[in-house]
C-alpha cells in the first residue's frame, strides 16, 4: 500500500515538473541566416511570444531550447554542437526554417550542413523559408505539448547514442571536434 501511494505522488509530482517546464521555456537563439529575421517582430508586442511562456536568454547554460534559424556551415555546425553541449538536461533542438532540414538555398554547397538531425537530435522543425512570426509560436505549442505529455527529448537520444552522432561529427570535422 505505502510503495502505491508514493508511486502516485511520484506521478503528480512529475506532471507537476512537465507543465511547469513546459510554461516556460528559455530559448537561445543561434542566428545562423535570413531567419533571424522572423524572431524580432515574434518578440514584439503583436505576436509577444513571451505571454506563451517563451523567453529568449543569453547563455548556453540558461538555455532549455536551442533555436537554430537559417543554414549551417561547417564552422558554425562546431560551434552549434559546443552550445548544445553546454545546455543542461532537459534540453531540446529547435531547427527553423528550410535550411536546417535540407540546406535550403544553400543545398549544394560543399560548406552547408544538409540534414541537421544527422549531428544533434531535432526535436521539432518548423518549415518555410522564412517561417512567419504565427508558424513559430504554433511550432513551440507543439513542442510545449510534447514537453508536458513527459515525451523525451531528443537529448535522451544524444546520450544514448553519442557514439553514432560523434562518428557522424568527425566525417564532417575529423579528430577536431
Amino acid at each position: 500500500m505505502k510503495a502505491g501511494v508514493l508511486s502516485k505522488i511520484g506521478d503528480i509530482l512529475g506532471d507537476f515538473i512537465n507543465w511547469a517546464r513546459s510554461n516556460s521555456i528559455f530559448v537561445l537563439h543561434y542566428c545562423t541566416g535570413c531567419g533571424a529575421v522572423e524572431i524580432s517582430p515574434t518578440l514584439t508586442s503583436r505576436y509577444d511570444m513571451t505571454r506563451f511562456g517563451i523567453q529568449p536568454v543569453a547563455t548556453p547554460r540558461q538555455a532549455d531550447v536551442l533555436l537554430i534559424t537559417g543554414y549551417l556551415s561547417l564552422k558554425t555546425l562546431k560551434r552549434v554542437i559546443w552550445a548544445y553541449e553546454q545546455m543542461s538536461a532537459p534540453k531540446y533542438v529547435v531547427g527553423f526554417g528550410s535550411c536546417t532540414i535540407n540546406g535550403g538555398h544553400y543545398w549544394d554547397s560543399y560548406a552547408t550542413i544538409n540534414l541537421l538531425d544527422l549531428y544533434l537530435p531535432v526535436d521539432l522543425y518548423i518549415a518555410g523559408c522564412m517561417p512567419r512570426p504565427e508558424a513559430i509560436i504554433e511550432g513551440f505549442e507543439v513542442l510545449k505539448k510534447k514537453i508536458k505529455s513527459g515525451e523525451p527529448g531528443g537529448w535522451i537520444d544524444y546520450e544514448r547514442r553519442k557514439d553514432w552522432y560523434k562518428a557522424n561529427q568527425r566525417r564532417l570535422f575529423g579528430d577536431k571536434i
